[in-house]
């Protein structure tokens, strides 16, 4: 049986700040040595060049090793860049503790793994299908899940296209699925979408014509991030078990639209908050530990039927104004702009909406 888990929240003031982690270890909450993970969102452009991913990682770690962690380098740090509009920096820390109270219901539960290494050939063709959900069966294995539908989400970070790895494949002999680096943050998202949905039992094995294409295949519960700062697939999976005991449970949702402030609510209640019908922030006390969410400019260029000009605008590129929209739609739900949203959702949830979770603390 996996060891219970402890979640917390923790805002990031500046770039370099990781003083969030370090007081939690001080304060004898967590220690060190337990973190799994942390999942946080950076203040950069979130493109190729948002180097404030780094920075953070580079902050987290260094608390971890100051605080006696046997491995920081090892410790799946997954940073989406770009607090558009209202949203603010800050991470999520899952680690195990020796501190839980007992429990027979549904708590959650982390598992943590690496795929095999993703050649810069694999992005956006079987092979990366592949390697992913191989990777997301064994951090089932590692969570004690048996049966998909006890996941709820699963955050992973990728590597993207760069000039430097499109150059490596052609000395190789290798051609790439794209040449150019931009896009090809998208198109690694949705490549690793579709392994966490093969690997999940929510499709069959796609055709490399599907990828990026056939837009009825996705996810549920997918939320794939991707940049510069490694070479394979880092998986985050997180469900539910009976019998772990702890204090916290994870449910998940759908939004149909950037609008759909109804999929939040399903994700909360999933976590097993119950709400009245016509729910408010105020009836979320501090149960809500956090949201998790993807979101994506339609491709049809409109919302409930009304013409946008995100895809057509020159100035700012759709991925800021849909970020700042959906993390407003967030922050109005859950009262706090310090929630996970994050961008290039292609086969997470539906087009033009996404996957959303959310973590409760029961206790």
């Amino acid at each position: 049986m996996p060891e219970p888990i402890e979640v917390r929240k923790v805002p990031i003031e500046s770039v370099t700040d990781a003083s969030g982690l370090e007081r939690l270890i001080i304060d004898g909450v967590i220690e060190a040595h337990r973190v799994l993970a942390v999942v946080g969102k950076t203040e950069g452009n979130g493109g190729v060049n948002d180097y404030t991913r780094i920075i953070a990682d580079r902050a987290f770690r260094e608390v971890l090793a100051r605080h006696g962690h046997p491995a920081p380098d090892s410790v799946p740090l997954v940073w989406s860049g770009g607090t558009d509009g209202v949203l603010s920096p800050h991470a999520t820390i899952f680690a195990t503790t020796s501190d839980a109270p007992a429990s027979e219901e549904p708590r959650v539960s982390v598992g943590v793994a690496m795929s095999e290494v993703i050649l810069p050939e694999d992005i956006g063709r079987p092979a990366m299908v592949e390697k992913v959900a191989a990777g997301v069966r064994e951090a089932m294995k590692i969570a004690g899940i048996d049966d998909p539908a006890d996941v709820h989400y699963v955050q992973t970070k990728t590597p993207l296209l760069t000039l430097a790895t499109i150059t490596d494949a052609k000395n190789r002999g290798q051609s790439t699925a794209i040449e150019e680096t931009g896009p090809s943050m998208d198109l690694s998202n949705a490549t690793t979408a579709l392994g966490i949905a093969l690997a999940l039992g929510e499709i069959e094995m796609p055709t490399e014509e599907q990828i990026f294409r056939d837009l009825s295949l996705y996810s549920s519960v997918a939320s794939c991030s991707s940049g510069v700062e490694l070479d394979r697939a880092q998986i985050v999976l997180v469900g539910n078990v009976r019998g772990i005991g702890g204090r916290y449970r994870i449910g998940h949702g759908v939004m149909k639209d950037a609008l759909d402030a109804d999929g939040i609510w399903d994700a909360i209640r999933s976590s097993g908050i119950d709400l009245p019908e016509r729910p408010h922030p105020t009836d979320l006390g501090d149960r809500l530990v956090n949201v998790f969410m993807k979101c994506e400019a339609d491709p049809s260029g409109r919302v409930r039927g009304r013409r946008n000009i995100m895809l057509d605008d020159s100035d700012v590129h759709w991925h800021r104004q849909i970020k700042a929209t959906v993390g407003g739609v967030a922050a109005a739900v859950t009262g706090d702009p310090a929630v996970f949203v994050s961008v290039a959702a292609v086969h997470q949830g539906p087009s033009g909406g996404g996957p959303v979770a959310a973590v409760a603390r029961l206790d």
